[in-house]
This record gives C-alpha cells, sequence and structure tokens, in this order.
C-alpha cells in the first residue's frame, strides 16, 4: 500500500513538472513574445486582431456613423462614439459577471470579452444590441474552450431567452472570420509568476507574498481586458503590465531587475524600450478607463431604446404636436367669436 501511494505521489510529481516545463516552453516561444516571426506568422491573433490605436477610432467611428446614418429620416438622436464606448464596457463587465456567477475559467471569460470587442470593431450597438451580442460570445467562448454550456442553461441562469443566444450565434461567428483562437493574458501571467519564483529564489521571504501578487495581478488584467489593450498589445504584454501594477502593491521584487532579466535570457524580440513603452501604455490605458455610472447608462440606454424601437417617441410626440395644434386651434376659435352683450 505504501509504494502504491509513493508511485501515485511521484506520478502527481512528474505530471506537475511537466505541466511546469510545457508553461515555460510557451512562455520562452509565445507569451515572451520571444519567436516575433512565429507569431506573426501562424497566429491569427496577432496577424488580423492587433491595430494601432488610430484603426480602432476608424473602425468604431465607420460603424457609428453608418448606424447614425440610417436613422437620419427620424427625429432621433444617434448615439456618439464617447456613449457607444460606455455601453461596450459596460457589457464587458456584464461579460465578467456572469461568467463570475458561473464559474467559469478566467480563459472564458477573456475570450467572451475579445469576441464581443472583435464584434463591435465592425457594428454598431446601433445595429446589434450588446446585451444579445454579449450572451452569444460567452456561448460561443465556452464552446470553443470546451467547457460546453447548453444555450438553454445559459439563458436560464440569467433569465434570457436561449433563442436569441442562437439566433446571433452565425452572425457572431462570421464577424469574427471564424478567427476563434484566442490568447489570454492569464496562462502568460502564471507562466511569468513561475519564472519571477525562479528569478527571485530563497530572496521572497514568504512564499504567500507570491501567491498575493498573481491574485492581485489577476484583477489587474480583468480591468486591463475593459480596456482597448487587449486589440493593440500581446497577451504576454498584457500580463506583465499587470504584473507591474500588482508589484507596486505587493513591492515582491524590483521589477526593473526582472525585465533586465528577461532581455539578457533573449527571451524576447521587442527592444528593453519598446516593451516598457509598451507597459506604460497599458498603464496608461488603465488609468483613463471610465467606468460607467448608473447614471450614465440610464441616459445612453433610453437613447438606445429609442433607436431600437422609435415607435413609442414618434408616437408620443405626434400625439404632442397634435394637442398643441388643437389647443391653438381653439385659441384662435375663441378669439373669433363674438362676445355676447
Amino acid at each position: 500500500m505504501i509504494e502504491v501511494g509513493s508511485h501515485l505521489r511521484a506520478r502527481e510529481a512528474a505530471l506537475f513538472e511537466r505541466k511546469r516545463r510545457r508553461k515555460k516552453i510557451e512562455l520562452k516561444s509565445f507569451v515572451f513574445y520571444g519567436d516575433y516571426l512565429q507569431w506573426k506568422k501562424t497566429s491569427t491573433h496577432r496577424s488580423r486582431w492587433i491595430f494601432t490605436p488610430q484603426d480602432l477610432v476608424e473602425k468604431h467611428e465607420i460603424a457609428n456613423q453608418r448606424a447614425a446614418k440610417m436613422l437620419e429620416q427620424s427625429t432621433l438622436k444617434p448615439l456618439n462614439c464617447e456613449e457607444e464606448q460606455l455601453m461596450r464596457v459596460f457589457y464587458e463587465q456584464k461579460i465578467q459577471e456572469v461568467c463570475g456567477a458561473f464559474m467559469f475559467p478566467h480563459k472564458i471569460q477573456a475570450t467572451a470579452i475579445i469576441y464581443f470587442k472583435r464584434f463591435y470593431l465592425q457594428w454598431s450597438v446601433m445595429e446589434h444590441h450588446p446585451k444579445h451580442i454579449m450572451l452569444t460570445c460567452i456561448y460561443a467562448s465556452c464552446k470553443v474552450e470546451e467547457n460546453h454550456v447548453s444555450a438553454e442553461e445559459l439563458g436560464k441562469g440569467i433569465q434570457q431567452d436561449h433563442k436569441m443566444i442562437l439566433n446571433n450565434e452565425m452572425l457572431v461567428l462570421q464577424s469574427l472570420g471564424f478567427d476563434l483562437i484566442v490568447y489570454a493574458p492569464y496562462r502568460s501571467l502564471e507562466g511569468f509568476v513561475d519564472d519571477i519564483e525562479e528569478f527571485c529564489h530563497s530572496r521572497i521571504d514568504e512564499p504567500s507574498k507570491l501567491k498575493d501578487l498573481l491574485e492581485t495581478a489577476k484583477s489587474e488584467i480583468d480591468k486591463i481586458m475593459l480596456t482597448d489593450a487587449p486589440l493593440l498589445f500581446p497577451p504576454g504584454q498584457l500580463a506583465l503590465a499587470a504584473l507591474c501594477r500588482s508589484n507596486e502593491v505587493h513591492r515582491v521584487l524590483s521589477f526593473e531587475s526582472y525585465l533586465e532579466s528577461i532581455f539578457n535570457r533573449q527571451y524576447t524580440a521587442n527592444s528593453p524600450l519598446e516593451l516598457s513603452e509598451s507597459l506604460k501604455a497599458v498603464d496608461f490605458l488603465v488609468e483613463k478607463l471610465k467606468i460607467p455610472t448608473a447614471k450614465d447608462m440610464r441616459h445612453i440606454d433610453r437613447k438606445l431604446k429609442n433607436c431600437w424601437d422609435p415607435s413609442p417617441v414618434d408616437d408620443s410626440k405626434k400625439r404632442e404636436k397634435r394637442s398643441k395644434h388643437k389647443s391653438k386651434r381653439t385659441g384662435s376659435e375663441t378669439q373669433g367669436v363674438p362676445l355676447e352683450m
């Protein structure tokens, strides 16, 4: 019995070591962005879905202007680009909340958010309601990440019609160009923390500090995912940016020294200056992130509802116009009637 137990422990240890080595291989070849040419050639994530800030502005403006043009014949006021941005951030937060409620892994949450971001590079929220697209993105993410949840189960869990999830599935997949493989920064983060553990050796006083560093960094990635950063930078750089912000809280290591060690080991094709600028850019995006307030959303949601169903607004305006016209006519008729003596 003892031999069986020790044999199982040895197998578990060997399995753990294999996983650890696999992480390191990924870390060197992909996560660190070390083999830039391989990443560029083999990954649609890199070749088709990493943009410049100007690209994003142009794509969102084109979608917004196209949707606004459809409303030109009405008296309705369309959402502007800033309002659309707040609406997208609001529903990206909802993706995080729904995934948290279902206790989905971070990978599913990240994939769903990236699907959502990619979708609205081509469409305006005035063309496809983000509440519906959000749920379809979660559903598609679960399927791709092999954590299958039926549309019925997902719809029932958040009290939404599952048919709406299925009706939008092909639209979402086509809008993504069927590029469904997404590289999220959470896995990169774990690889970096493993590497930091080796880098620090015995210099970390308490093992719990690394755990705190990791957990805070995960929270920082949650914030980063609500910005444009996932469409601008590779996942390894997002993970490093989150670790840098986390380390400012916990002071586990000299982050500058750690970055230098990365370049000394030649894991990256980026120059130290390029990487430093990228981390600062991600940090800036997080700092300027505006989380919409309830007041913001009431106003924007009212405008969006009017765009989707203008008839109540038009009817009320017609009634108001008829009422004003009637009162004017009544007033003029009263003026024309001679007063009785």
